[in-house]
C-alpha cells in the first residue's frame, strides 16, 4: 500500500458501511478449474480472507456479487462468515439496488471491488469503486482506485486495510497484534 490518498478519496472512503466483492477475478485471481468430473475449482488468498473478518469485525457489512454460481463460493463465503451471497446475478446493478432499499442507505456508503466491464455500472453507484491491475481497460478507467496486488493475491487485503485505515480503525487493530504503525 504505497499509494497515498488524496483527502476527496479519503473523505469517501470514511462512510463506507458496506463491502461488495466481484469472486472470479478479485477474490481469485480469474482462473477456473473443472476436473474431468466437472469439479470446480478456485484458489483463494488466506490474507484476502483475514482482511475480510477484520473488516467485518469492525463494522463494516461484507457482500459477494457474482455473475457466475459456484459451491465453491459458497463454501468460502460460509467459512468466512459472509452471510449476503448473490450469485448468478446478470443485472449486479438490480442487486446493489436491492442492497440499498433493503438497508436504508445510499450508495455513496457501499465500496465495491470489480474486474470487468460489466462491473462498470455498479462502480458508477457506489461511493467508493476499484478495480484491480489487471482488470479490463474500461473497467480501470472508470474505478476511483486500482489496486497494486492483484485479484486473488491481495487486492481485497489492500482494500480492507485501505477502509481501516482511513476510518480510523488501524490503530486498535495494530494495538490488538502488537504493530509499529
Amino acid at each position: 500500500m504505497n499509494k497515498s490518498l488524496d483527502e476527496k478519496l479519503r473523505k469517501k472512503i470514511e462512510q463506507i458501511k458496506v463491502l461488495i466483492l466481484d469472486v472470479d477475478g478479485v477474490l481469485t485471481d480469474g482462473r477456473i478449474i473443472i476436473d474431468d468430473l466437472g469439479n470446480e475449482t478456485k484458489n483463494f488468498n488466506v490474507r484476502d480472507g483475514h482482511g475480510l473478518k477484520l473488516l467485518m469485525r469492525y463494522g463494516v457489512d461484507v457482500i459477494l456479487l457474482t455473475g457466475r454460481s459456484s459451491k465453491v463460493v459458497e463454501h468460502r463465503a460460509e467459512e468466512l462468515g459472509i452471510n449476503e451471497v448473490y450469485q448468478g446475478a446478470k443485472d449486479k446493478v438490480k442487486v446493489l439496488e436491492g442492497v440499498l432499499r433493503e438497508r436504508g442507505i445510499s450508495g455513496n456508503k457501499i465500496a465495491f471491488i470489480g474486474d470487468d466491464i460489466v462491473d462498470v455500472p455498479v462502480f458508477r453507484k457506489v461511493g467508493f469503486s476499484v478495480a484491480v491491475p489487471d482488470a479490463a481497460v474500461d473497467a480501470k478507467k472508470a474505478a476511483d482506485y486500482i489496486t497494486e496486488k492483484g485479484g486473488g493475491r491481495g487486492a481485497v487485503r489492500e482494500i480492507c486495510e485501505i477502509i481501516l485505515r482511513a476510518q480510523g480503525k488501524w490503530g486498535e487493530i495494530a494495538a490488538r497484534y502488537d504493530l509499529d504503525i
